[in-house]
């Protein structure tokens, strides 16, 4: 279940899907961009430009298209952290030149093509950051109109999904899904995560096609399930119980993603109770100057895991000097059978 980044994973999944991405631009593109261009030339490309430190926080996606009848690029960047970065207007410009820098060198094209930068947005702070070069740079608004032909500027779209309601999300199922699960899934309510969950799952009985709305029901769980923080069991009992009855093609993933997920959640708890265990029991230890609140941790913390501990096993620990005691305790979580345990034992 754990993906390195799922707001990418998920973002590029749906919008790498040249008919989404198209049925987006569609309900979402300035109409001074829709008059001039023909999204039936949408094309995406393998290109891109995020540096390695930034995969962590950004995403993109490059689409070649006919503006004016003319090679043209949309360029998506999507902000995946949880507030704005303020100098995202001067990495767009590096990210566009370089595309030009690339049309130059490995095509050798005589005109350079139009690029408009598009950029999405989905954080918990509200954005509050440039929307152009120009606001960037000291005293430009401040210059003469003939003398700003002189400086560089350019604005970009702007889709700040975190403050879109339900009524600003248009367009086909996949595109309502994407916006509605990117809106919420920073939400620290379990149960309002849970009911876009739901709505999104409802509008996959839109698609015609039940394969394709099946494999894109284990693209939403497995992103709610690797980026949703709020979600309780009982928020995914919950969602099973509504696939079960409203897609019963998706259950069997969707049961065995949540299932995948108790069973991480379970053992992150256990290690995590177990290393507080372990601390407070060293710390106890050391306070009372002997081996025997450490004796009395470990035992209880392997309890805990395995249920039953056998008497010869608790009598050993109770022996065991308080250096080797630290290493079971640090080791125990490691466990996967108890007689793990037992090489610790005098």
């Amino acid at each position: 279940m754990k993906i390195q980044n799922p707001h990418d994973k998920f973002f590029k999944e749906t919008m790498g899907n040249v008919e989404t991405a198209k049925d987006f631009l569609m309900n979402y593109l300035p109409d001074s961009v829709m008059r001039v261009v023909n999204l039936d030339t949408l094309e995406p490309q393998k290109d891109s430009f995020i540096s390695p430190e930034l995969e962590e926080s950004f995403s993109d996606l490059l689409f070649q298209v006919d503006i004016l009848g003319k090679e043209s690029y949309l360029y998506f960047l999507f902000e995946h952290k949880s507030y704005p970065d303020k100098g995202l207007v001067f990495q767009l410009l590096k990210y566009m030149v370089e595309i030009w820098e690339a049309k130059m060198h490995k095509e050798y094209v005589k005109g350079l093509p139009i690029i408009i930068p598009l950029v999405m947005y989905h954080g918990t702070s509200n954005w509050r950051t440039v929307s152009s070069l120009g606001e960037m740079l000291l005293g430009y608004d401040e210059l003469p109109e003939d003398l700003k032909i002189f400086v560089p500027n350019f604005e970009h779209v702007l889709y700040d999904v975190s403050t879109y309601t339900d009524e600003d999300i248009k367009g086909k199922a996949q595109t309502r899904i994407l916006l509605t699960l990117l809106r919420d899934i920073f939400t620290k309510d379990g149960d309002k995560l849970q009911e876009s969950i739901l709505r999104s799952i409802h509008y996959l009985n839109e698609l015609e096609d039940r394969q394709t709305g099946t494999e894109y029901l284990e693209t939403i769980i497995r992103y709610v399930l690797s980026a949703g923080k709020s979600l309780t069991k009982h928020n995914v009992k919950k969602m099973i119980t509504q696939i079960e009855t409203n897609y019963p093609e998706g259950s069997e993933v969707t049961m065995t993603m949540a299932e995948t997920w108790m069973e991480e959640g379970m053992e992150k708890g256990l290690k995590k109770g177990m290393e507080e265990g372990m601390e407070k029991g060293i710390l106890k230890g050391r306070e009372e100057g002997g081996a025997s609140a450490l004796s009395e941790t470990a035992i209880q913390l392997l309890t805990e895991k395995f249920g039953k501990i056998p008497q010869d096993m608790k009598d050993g620990i109770s022996k065991t000097d308080t250096a080797i005691l630290k290493l079971l305790l640090v080791n125990s979580f490691k466990f996967q059978e108890i007689d793990e345990a037992r090489k610790y034992i005098q």
